[in-house]
């Protein structure tokens, strides 16, 4: 690799990695925080927090690499033509290869990491991610009795332990089931036991009342000793969560077992993550040839036009909707599979003819001033509304 070539590689390098460290923080933090009721609900403890939080990076990751190369591109070529380097480079001779076969290095780089995350480290991740789900699920009913917290059980039921007392015994219940339309329960016990008959955990409420709203009115119930089953909502540890598509490997989408309930229920989404994983490793080289199309040329900064990075995420993010859009349409109808192919490839001879032809990719101009002329014409007048009511004589005044 020639020096300037390594120069121009570096400077998109670090560029890519600014931009893929940031926007991945950001949508990782959304991800987490979307599967921060799973931890809290359930009583689990920071450990498994963190853990989840890793096992959610692996999936978003792919996403986000053809947006950080896309904008690594433009970025770095608008600014060495802003610093005349393009210019400098092509008035030397050198071929415009020169420019772009770093720019291919990077994106070749981003889609090889790119299948890889997606096809061996994603599958296992999201299916310890269900296991955790399904962990957390097995480990409600214990969770329920830590002392002094309110815990969610299920949409309007809610429980609440006062205190552990010696043997087992827990002092404090208090229960509010809302969960029956017209009718609340609110029952209230001294003291109470969990207890496990067989399959079935119930708990046992000792002295206590239980409050009966509808719509008639209220009733007080006082009773000795009450059980409260609690099974329903027990979830046994050794049973399979349900995988989807997402959490399977490569080749079991290639070959998937016939008696998967999943695959009988909905067997068009497998094959839509099949052919979802055969494209989409492909988006951070279309993103990079954009960007070449769009800023790779060496042209005044003087010269009136739409900024490079502005163009290439404009385009970009109009092919990669298509993308998302025959992803989700082939879950349900077949006959537009090849639209997950084509989009992208297409995208990719576009941006290849242009760069051929030493042709530039831009958004019509036409339009932009358009939108530009209509945005400064409502700035102005809102402008001189204001003026006029500042100007104005407020009451009392001459």
């Amino acid at each position: 690799m020639k020096v300037v070539e390594f120069y121009i590689l570096r400077r998109a390098t670090a560029y890519f990695v600014a931009t893929l460290v940031w926007v991945l923080a950001i949508v990782w933090t959304t991800q987490i925080l979307a599967r921060l009721n799973i931890v809290t609900t359930s009583g689990q403890s920071a450990a498994t927090f963190l853990e989840l939080a890793a096992l959610v990076l692996p999936s978003v990751i792919p996403i986000v690499l053809p947006f950080a190369v896309g904008i690594a591109v433009a970025q770095t070529l608008s600014t060495m033509n802003t610093d005349s380097e393009l210019i400098v480079i092509s008035a030397a001779g050198a071929p415009r290869i020169t420019v772009m076969r770093p720019m291919l290095i990077l994106a070749i780089f981003a889609c090889i990491a790119s299948f890889a995350i997606q096809n061996v480290v994603v599958p296992p991740a999201r299916e310890r991610i269900r296991y955790l789900v399904a962990e957390a699920r097995a480990d409600l009913i214990s969770t329920i009795i830590q002392e002094g917290t309110f815990q969610k059980v299920d949409d309007g039921l809610y429980i609440q332990i006062g205190e552990r007392l010696p043997g087992g015994l827990l002092g404090g219940i208090f229960v509010a089931d809302s969960r029956e339309e017209g009718l609340e329960l609110i029952y209230y016990a001294k003291n109470g036991v969990m207890v496990e008959l067989g399959d079935e955990q119930v708990l046992v409420m000792q002295d206590g009342v239980i409050h009966r709203k509808t719509a008639d009115g209220v009733s007080v119930i006082r009773y000795k000793s009450y059980a409260f089953d609690l099974s329903e909502f027990k979830a046994s540890s050794n049973s399979e969560p349900i995988l989807s598509p997402k959490d399977r490997s490569l080749p079991y989408l290639l070959s998937p077992d016939p008696n998967d309930p999943y695959f009988q229920g909905k067997p068009l989404s497998f094959s839509a993550e099949l052919h979802r994983r055969l494209t989409e490793w492909l988006y951070p080289l279309v993103f990079a040839l954009i960007g070449l199309a769009v800023a790779g040329d060496s042209r005044s900064f003087r010269e009136a036009r739409i900024h490079p990075l502005l163009t290439t995420m404009t385009i970009a993010m109009f092919v990669r909707w298509g993308g998302f859009y025959f992803e989700n349409r082939i879950s349900k109808d077949a006959s537009v599979t090849a639209g997950i192919y084509i989009v992208p490839a297409l995208a990719i001879a576009v941006a290849a003819y242009f760069i051929a032809t030493n042709r530039v990719l831009e958004l019509p101009t036409s339009v932009i001033e358009k939108i530009g002329n209509l945005w400064s014409r409502a700035r102005n007048r809102i402008l001189s509304l204001r003026s006029g009511i500042s100007a104005a004589p407020t009451e009392g005044q001459p």
